[in-house]
């Protein structure tokens, strides 16, 4: 029953219906409050800290999970190889951080940190710090690595309260869904929103799984448009795809690696996901030529207490990154680890953004108007 009507809220997120009509008196009251909250920082009622650093907020507008995750190890890596040092700040999902920040580096347990930051750290070695109000988190993050020169928000988006240069929207392939906002649509701001970032990035899952012109609605008009072209970010926001191709399988608990593809023509193999969109994993999976006899979708930032796999007739179970990170303990011999990288369609997609980065701070020392977004200076509530 709970599956169903999970279900029937999906859809009616895409393509509305009676449900969702139903709803849109409680989405008006959301967008009240969002742009309620958005006057008050524009007009100096509430201030933005603002670090001094720059800040690249990593978040989306259509609640739940889009691939923010890649993206951020992604931008990590990729400013770190142009001479950055960036550290991360995330909210912690599902941790009781308490009045103080928490910073870690390296192999960090997700039980403390939440799986997406946990995993961000062993991915890209750079130090993170979580805590949901997220100017506490960058101020605790500078304290304690002084050498870290640009932060990389996970999430945020809608965390005025910390001043940005850069915002990048990840979305996928479902857009903008029906284009209203919660709970009778999916989204925690209005479609228009994306008029006013830096970077539109759409996770379209697989390699060659191209979006058709009607996948990716447009903010403005309301009505579908293909993507601008990357030559027409000087008007709208730069327009890039991303995808996700997996590496090489490791064992859960043990040294074995394997490609992928090893896995295909294999006859009891599973697959689990706790994530935003599990069927995303999956179709990875199927896109390597495995043929999969069972699918678990779990919920996202799901915690593996115990073992879901018990039931599960299976040899292999294979498991994203981020399931992996807290499931060690479970000692179930089956279980490999499918870690993805992020892939994009825009060659100079980082280049940009490092020029950009360098472009904003040189506005800001020098008093202009080119710089951080919800521009302030006191540490945010």
């Amino acid at each position: 029953m709970k599956t169903r009507r999970a279900s029937l809220l999906a859809r009616q997120w895409q393509r509305g219906g009676w449900l969702s009509t139903a709803l849109r008196p409680l989405s008006a009251l959301t967008a009240w409050a969002v742009e309620r909250k958005r006057t008050r920082y524009a007009t100096g009622a509430k201030v933005s800290y603002r670090a001094p650093v720059p800040v690249v907020v990593i978040g989306n507008i259509y609640v739940g999970g889009t691939g923010k995750t890649p993206m951020v190890i992604a931008t990590v890596e990729n400013l770190r190889a142009r001479g950055y040092t960036p550290g991360v700040v995330s909210r912690g999902y599902g941790v009781k951080v308490g009045p103080h920040p928490r910073v870690g580096l390296g192999d960090l347990e997700a039980a403390r940190f939440g799986d997406e930051p946990a995993l961000i750290a062993r991915a890209t070695g750079a130090p993170v710090c979580i805590h949901p109000k997220r100017a506490l988190a960058a101020q605790a993050l500078l304290q304690a690595h002084p050498k870290v020169d640009v932060i990389v928000s996970d999430d945020g988006l809608q965390h005025l309260a910390l001043a940005r240069d850069i915002e990048i929207v990840v979305q996928d392939q479902r857009g903008v869904g029906n284009r209203r906002l919660l709970p009778a649509g999916p989204l925690r701001e209005p479609a228009s929103r994306l008029a006013d970032v830096d970077a539109v990035v759409t996770n379209i899952g697989t390699p060659g799984n191209s979006l058709a012109a009607s996948d990716t609605p447009d903010a403005h008009s309301g009505q579908d448009a293909p993507l601008p072209s990357v030559s027409d970010a000087a008007s709208r926001p730069r327009q890039v795809q991303m995808w996700l191709e997996p590496g090489l399988a490791s064992h859960i608990g043990g040294r074995a690696t394997q490609p992928l593809p090893a896995f295909a023509g294999q006859p009891r193999i599973a697959a689990a996901a706790g994530i935003g969109n599990p069927e995303r994993f999956f179709a990875t999976l199927r896109a390597a030529g495995i043929t999969l006899s069972a699918t678990l979708p779990l919920p996202d930032h799901h915690d593996y207490a115990t073992s879901p796999f018990q039931a599960l007739d299976a040899d292999v179970i294979l498991v994203t990154a981020k399931d992996a990170i807290k499931c060690g303990a479970l000692n179930d011999p089956r279980l490999w680890e499918v870690p993805v990288q992020a892939a994009f369609s825009d060659p100079g997609l980082f280049d940009w953004l490092a020029e950009a980065l360098r472009t904003r701070k040189t506005d800001a020392d020098r008093g202009q108007t080119g710089g951080a977004k919800n521009r302030g200076h006191n540490p945010a509530e």
